[in-house]
């Protein structure tokens, strides 16, 4: 298969503009990756280069991140069908799901609204559906990239979760992977994983960037899952 290398694209899916780095065999199987908050598709730099020798690999720049559209409704389930229409957009039935911090609650929103779309699904330390106490007020600064009134509101998600989204994790068919980032982290997984049928769920004690903090062993448990 012809190798891509990596390239800038953009493409407009649920009404708005996502902007993706892609690489990898166009042959290949799908692979999205969904960065954390506040990060674009740059959260991903040496990694994508690790997943595109077997797969079509498209980092996403979420809504109202990066040079993707700011269009000012960030509810989670809008989110995740940004990722089903992007899909779409690119006419991939199925595909593989790694989302990081919000990324990973997209990926579980996505899998469970649509859970035949997704081959499998590796949630790195994902915003749980719980409500996330102790949290400080969030206080705007200067900093760039995003868009201030995408953390208003996935914040109050963050606090005030739809009881419902708990549940819901029932409903994920496809085979799952679930890191947690151990006692630094500041999520505990334990019952977001119980709560999806068969997944799996390891602890790399590494924080919550474990991608970043630990990337030989993140690579090392993902890739094992990818190809169990």
């Amino acid at each position: 298969m012809r190798r891509l290398n990596a390239v800038i694209r953009a493409l407009v899916a649920n009404g708005i503009k996502l902007t993706y780095r892609e690489e990898g065999s166009p042959g290949a199987p799908p692979l999205v990756l969904l960065h954390g908050r506040t990060a674009d598709h740059n959260d991903w730099n040496g990694i994508t280069q690790h997943f595109a020798a077997r797969y079509h690999v498209h980092a996403l720049d979420l809504r109202g991140h990066g040079a993707s559209d700011f269009p000012g409704d960030y509810r989670f389930s809008v989110m995740a069908q940004d990722v089903i229409a992007f899909l779409d957009a690119l006419g991939h039935d199925r595909a593989t799901l790694i989302g990081h911090s919000l990324g990973g609650l997209v990926a579980y929103h996505a899998a469970m609204a649509h859970p035949g779309r997704i081959e499998r699904l590796v949630l790195e330390d994902p915003v749980p559906p719980y409500p996330v106490t102790g949290r400080p007020p969030l206080m705007e600064d200067d900093s760039t990239g995003f868009d201030w009134r995408m953390m208003h509101e996935t914040e109050r998600q963050f606090i005030d979760p739809d009881p419902a989204w708990a549940d819901a994790l029932g409903g994920i068919t496809a085979p799952t992977l679930v890191l947690s980032g151990g006692p630094r982290s500041q999520f505990t997984l334990d019952e977001t994983a119980a709560r999806i049928p068969g997944a799996e769920f390891v602890t790399i004690d590494a924080g919550h960037l474990i991608h970043m903090s630990a990337r030989a062993e993140f690579l090392r448990v993902v890739d094992a899952f990818l190809d169990a």
